[in-house]
């Protein structure tokens, strides 16, 4: 796999995670929860990519970025009005 490729795999990881952390009140434990949890999955996909440990630095902002992608989606769906 190509980084680009895996930073695009964590950050779709991170985006459902992100959506839920959006409505999880600060430091509590769905918040924490949201964003501990793709940590395994990301570090799993690092170490079967075969690329060696100067990724991570990519990794963590895709990480980030997806988080926070996750949310601003989370805060638009429900900014919406409904046009029916």
């Amino acid at each position: 796999m190509s980084i680009n490729e895996i930073m695009l795999a964590v950050f779709l990881i991170n985006l459902p995670f992100g959506y839920i952390r959006g409505n999880a009140a600060r430091f509590s434990r769905k918040w924490i929860m949201a964003i501990h949890i793709p940590v395994p999955f990301i570090f799993l996909i690092r170490i079967f990519s075969g690329l060696n440990w100067t990724i991570i630095p990519l990794l963590v902002l895709s990480d980030i970025a997806g988080q926070i992608a996750g949310e601003k989606l989370r805060k638009y769906n429900f900014q919406r009005p409904n046009n029916k």
